[in-house]
């Protein structure tokens, strides 16, 4: 194989971190960016620190670690997983979970991994967030496989090709297990639906044999949920706009939202690494026309997904609400019911929109997991 062609989107080497963090270092931008990690600290604590790491190990054991923990403890309640046990023996994976913060969906996943003693993943990301070399030294010495987006459908095809060829690579071989999202960009409705697209991507380097290609990549599906949506109020301004015109994002519009999805009171977070497709959901898939077959894998991988995204007292509020129902009246207390009317009223105050539509949109985050959950009863 010509691994030069993955060049330009794989993770640095090892040998090619130290001098990436040299270059972090020097740039201009580095005292901002310390002042913001580490307020009031002397900056050159942070330089010493950086310049002490000479893997992608290093950086995310002695860097990337700290800086997830501390934002975790500042920002949420608890941090919960299961599934752990996917990873006996070194077994590496393809996770594919849902997708509903730019940033932190695969920190939290990196941090639970890495201080459970299991190896960390690679993590795709989309090349539109990757806005100067100083971000590209960043994201390429945390593990970061660079996803090419593009409206050519040329390059869209060839792009997509090397992306899946490496994927399998690494998989397949078991040199590292590998996390992207099941969508292109975040849930913004709070339905977390597989596209098929992704799945198409996969199946580009494959043999052509579609059990064997499949079952390869060992796919675990991995469940995200958030006691309080990242972003909410963004997201639901997005699709009120939508609704009336195409949306366009402003510029800065992505780091706004992760700086949001950072800093944002998250509650509760909850992990749940599923159990990979099966050899009987591949089995079953292959059996069935060349659309239908993805078709079939992403309602597998959703199933798997929706079945175990953890609901919390937020989802059947909102729920109940949207419904004028008391269904799920004995999962909350009025008390709790009061206290998020107050936080959605607070979220919306300032927004230039329709103040029902927008609630609706609102709620409607916050609903649809429930909605989802209950389409698999």
């Amino acid at each position: 194989m010509n691994f030069a062609k993955f060049d330009n989107i794989r993770p640095y080497n090892d040998s090619e971190v130290h001098p990436a963090l040299e270059r972090i270092v020097a740039n201009p931008n580095f005292s901002g960016v310390s002042q913001y990690i580490f307020p009031g600290q002397d900056e050159n604590l942070f330089k010493t620190l950086l310049l002490s790491c000479y893997t992608k190990d290093d950086f995310q054991e002695k860097v990337m670690s700290q800086i997830v923990d501390r934002v975790l403890k500042g920002t949420a309640k608890e941090v919960t997983f299961k599934g752990l046990e996917h990873f006996k023996g070194g077994k590496r994976h393809l996770i594919v979970s849902n997708h509903r913060d730019i940033v932190l969906d695969p920190a939290i996943i990196q941090l639970i991994l890495y201080k459970h003693g299991v190896a960390t993943t690679e993590i795709a990301v989309g090349d539109n967030l990757i806005t100067s070399s100083f971000i590209e030294d960043i994201t390429r010495s945390n593990k970061m496989i660079k996803v090419i987006r593009s409206s050519n459908p040329r390059e869209v095809y060839t792009t997509s090709k090397v992306l899946s060829e490496y994927i399998r690579h690494n998989v397949a071989n078991q040199i590292s297990s590998v996390w992207i999202a099941q969508r292109n960009g975040r849930t913004k409705d709070g339905l977390d639906v597989t596209e098929q697209g992704l799945l198409k991507m996969f199946d580009m380097s494959g043999s052509g044999d579609f059990i064997k290609d499949f079952t390869e990549l060992s796919i675990l599906p991995t469940s995200i949920s958030y006691e309080y949506e990242p972003c909410d109020i963004y997201k639901a301004i997005e699709l009120y706009v939508s609704r009336r015109q195409k949306y366009v994002k402003a510029e800065g519009e992505d780091l706004k939202s992760i700086l949001t999805g950072i800093m944002q009171f998250k509650g509760n977070i909850h992990i749940s690494f599923n159990e990979p497709l099966t050899a009987e959901e591949i089995h079953s898939a292959a059996g069935l026309d060349k659309n239908e077959r993805f078709k079939a894998l992403g309602l597998a991988m959703d199933r798997k997904i929706i079945s175990a995204y953890k609901l919390w007292k937020n989802n059947y509020i909102a729920y109940d609400i949207l419904n004028s129902s008391n269904e799920y009246a004995s999962m909350y207390s009025a008390q709790e019911k009061e206290a998020f009317i107050t936080y959605m009223e607070n979220k919306l105050v300032d927004a230039d929109a329709d103040k029902a539509e927008l609630e609706h949109i609102f709620l409607s985050i916050y609903a649809n997991p429930v909605v989802s959950d209950r389409g698999l009863k």
